[in-house]
């Protein structure tokens, strides 16, 4: 057999990956799998039983298409690669989930489809809407609001508003996330399947929960519609506006949907009512409208008739699970309560034994501060009794340096005023000798001016003599005889009033010149004695100075302290006449000035 004439081997598997909402899965099949074969696998690892709800969705150039079951795998327009990616996605919408969503797998796989359709705005949700479907996301996701483990952004990471609600109102993530976590802290004590189906029953009253949109036009020149299928029938929007639709076809008024080539046609139950016709630009649209009507139709009269026996033990286990699980978050609840008081009874066991423990040290750290105090005491007791031995003791030799001071104040006052005493009789002989000098110098006025008198009136004499003697010498030169000589007795006697004037002048000069020697010398005297007056009055001032000083520094020091005595010395002028010292010196200046 030649090399050429061999067929090529065919594989017999080929590699699926499998894209849900919250995980990926990658499985090997057989070339001769069919979509159903694929789609129970994926449904068999899941773990779902409500299946009629999904299917798997894959990308066929620019638009989608579902895996059909009856054909191959491979048969199908599916991609090339390898591995051939699937999404595994709910295809047709519950009209009431909490009636019809049983498994709890399903209500979390339809959670989260639905939560991803509106944060990427194929559902238009209002911004109030938003944030309490946010919430109660968040609910299903961290549990029960705890803020001390709950901090301001523990949001920041989760995606859980639209852009366009973020965009039309200025208010930072933190904002955000303040109102949110408002109505997170209200959802307290709801299971996590319990928040998802509070999530979907709001979100399925939007107007654009479970309807699929495609492009018609009802005429070849019309202009462009939207059309929407959806679990309650078939609607028809413009272009601009996918909330309110323009017309409905409800799936109780319809007979029948048919389609050729790009036209469709809807004939009302009703045969009174107009066919409506529209075209889409794309067969393969075509097929996939139709194949999503035959879905929706099929499941809408499913709901009305009852329950198969595979839906109500279904259901019945559901319900069985609900309230197990129910009993158990009831128990886990009771747990939990009783765990947090207890945690709680040993945190305030804790504090409280960190508190007797804090006390417990406080009462022993004053304990040894009370005997560190009581040991400082009695050491400061001791130097007080020991100081105030060495005051009393003091206080003895102070009281009698007083009373010695006092002794000797006395003496000094004594002695002080036989000194003013002294002082009055010097200040009285001071006076007498002053009035006596004034009445010796009066004196001494009086006979100058009988002795300048006496001089005058002997000059006038010895004048007239003279005159006397000139005249008598010519007349007796005149007359023959000479006259006769004058007696002897008037020459004596003339003389002798003469002479008798100038001893009288001698002597009185020289009695003033005795009395003005002695009064010097007694004014030198007294002028002594005024000084040594003087210079006792001093050291007595002295002395008595440092007498109070002494005293009063022995008093300050029995009271405990000591005060240096303060000497004022006395003032080098002084304008007061009482001052004994400046009038003696009044006193020694006027009579040296007298004497002088």
């Amino acid at each position: 057999m030649s090399i050429l004439g061999l067929k090529k081997k065919q594989p017999k598997t080929f590699k699926v990956k499998v894209i849900t909402m919250d995980a990926e899965m990658e499985f090997s099949c057989e070339v001769k799998w069919k979509g159903k074969d694929l789609f129970d696998l994926v449904c068999r690892t899941v773990g779902l039983r409500e299946t009629w709800f999904f299917g798997l969705r894959y990308t066929v150039k620019d638009t989608y298409a579902w895996l059909k079951p009856e054909k191959r795998v491979l048969d199908q327009e599916v991609p090339k690669d390898s591995p051939i990616t699937f999404h595994f996605l709910a295809k047709f919408f519950p009209e009431k989930v909490e009636e019809e969503l049983v498994q709890e797998i399903t209500q979390h796989l339809f959670f989260l489809q639905v939560k991803k359709q509106i944060l990427d705005e194929e559902i238009f949700c209002s911004p109030e809407a938003s944030v309490l479907l946010a919430s109660y996301a968040v609910q299903a996701k961290y549990g029960d609001y705890d803020p001390n483990f709950h901090k301001p952004g523990f949001l920041a990471q989760d995606e859980l508003l639209p852009k366009r609600v973020l965009m039309q109102y200025q208010m930072t993530a933190d904002m955000w996330e303040e109102k949110i976590t408002a109505w997170y802290a209200e959802h307290r004590g709801i299971a996590r399947d319990e928040a998802e189906m509070e999530y979907l029953k709001i979100a399925q009253d939007l107007e654009m929960y479970g309807v699929s949109y495609f492009a018609i036009t009802q005429n070849k020149r019309d202009t462009d519609l939207l059309l929407g299928v959806d679990a309650q029938g078939l609607h028809i929007y413009s272009p601009n506006s996918k909330l309110n639709p323009n017309k409905s076809f409800p799936w109780s008024d319809i007979r029948n949907i048919s389609y050729s080539e790009k036209e469709f046609t809807i004939k009302p139950l009703d045969k009174k009512k107009d066919v409506f016709k529209f075209y889409s630009s794309q067969l393969r649209v075509n097929k996939l409208i139709l194949q999503l009507c035959i879905g929706n139709h099929d499941l809408f009269m499913r709901r009305r008739k009852v329950d198969s026996i595979e839906v109500q033990q279904m259901k019945a286990q559901a319900k069985e699970e609900k309230a197990r699980k129910k009993m158990e978050r009831q128990i886990l609840a009771r747990e939990k309560q009783m765990r947090e008081e207890a945690e709680r009874a040993k945190e305030e066991m804790e504090r409280r034994l960190f508190q007797l423990q804090d006390e417990a040290r406080l009462a022993n750290e004053a304990l040894l501060r009370s005997e560190e105090t009581a040991d400082l005491l009695a050491e400061k007791a001791q130097i007080a009794e020991e100081e105030a031995k060495l005051l009393a003791h003091k206080a003895a030799e102070a009281e009698q340096e007083r009373q010695r001071l006092e002794v000797t104040a006395m003496k000094t006052k004594e002695e002080k005023r036989l000194m003013e005493q002294k002082m009055r009789e010097a200040e009285q002989l001071a006076v007498k000798l002053v009035e006596q000098s004034e009445r010796r110098l009066k004196e001494a006025d009086h006979l100058k001016q009988d002795l300048t008198e006496a001089k005058d009136a002997e000059r006038r004499a010895k004048q007239k003599l003279l005159e006397i003697t000139k005249t008598t010498y010519p007349l007796i030169a005149a007359y023959s005889t000479p006259p006769a000589p004058p007696e002897a007795s008037d020459y004596e006697s003339a003389s002798t009033r003469l002479d008798f004037k100038d001893s009288d002048m001698k002597r009185l000069s020289m009695e003033i010149e005795r009395e003005r020697l002695e009064y010097m010398e007694k004014s030198k005297h007294l002028q002594d004695q005024l000084k040594e007056l003087k210079s006792e009055i001093e050291s007595l001032k002295l002395e008595e100075q440092q007498q109070q000083a002494g005293l009063y520094g022995l008093h300050s020091e029995a009271r405990g302290y000591v005060q240096e005595p303060v000497y004022i010395p006395h003032s080098n002028v002084c304008t007061f006449t009482s001052c004994c010292y400046c009038y003696l010196n009044l006193i020694t200046y006027q009579a040296v000035e007298l004497c002088g």
